[in-house]
């Protein structure tokens, strides 16, 4: 998954945290659970600069059982 980060703030942010929201949805849409991870930010990202960055989301096999797939709907960034 590829995500861009865009620093808005006046000042770099130099370090930092990316959360992924990968949901594990079942046969008939339902959402049976919520597996999150997380990874460092790139830093540093200058002010009013953007920077992408490919993160690898896993998920282990045995928490999604046939007829299921997985989906990561939700990415947080916070950084410093």
């Amino acid at each position: 998954m590829t995500v861009e980060f865009r620093n808005t703030g006046g000042s770099p942010a130099r370090s930092g945290t990316v959360t992924f929201a990968t949901h594990i949805i079942g046969a008939l849409g339902v959402d049976w659970a919520t597996i999150t991870s997380s990874q460092p930010l790139p830093a540093p990202i200058r002010a009013g600069a953007t920077r992408s960055e490919t993160y690898t989301v896993c998920v282990a096999s045995w928490r999604v059982p046939l007829g299921m797939h997985v989906e990561t709907r939700n990415v947080t960034a916070v950084w410093e």
